[in-house]
């Protein structure tokens, strides 16, 4: 058991060194790509936030109002 527990306590130790690493002004610029962001496309994002709230039968989510039937 004890074997075990100084290659986890390793392996813990390292990825909480390299996990909090600082992003560089000159690398921002990657992340603020296209193939990058959640929502690559803005049109199929609102045709999918349409589809799901016509589904969800629910008001106010997307701020709109109206019901399940998609004709608000």
């Amino acid at each position: 058991m004890r074997i075990l527990r100084i290659p986890c306590l390793l392996l813990l130790a390292t990825s909480l060194l390299t996990a909090c690493t600082e992003v560089r002004p000159w690398q921002r610029g990657n992340f603020a790509r296209v193939e990058m962001q959640w929502q690559t496309d803005p049109l199929e994002s609102a045709l999918n936030d349409h589809i799901f709230f016509s589904k969800e039968a629910s008001s106010g989510g997307n701020s709109a109002a109206g019901g399940g039937c998609g004709c608000n």
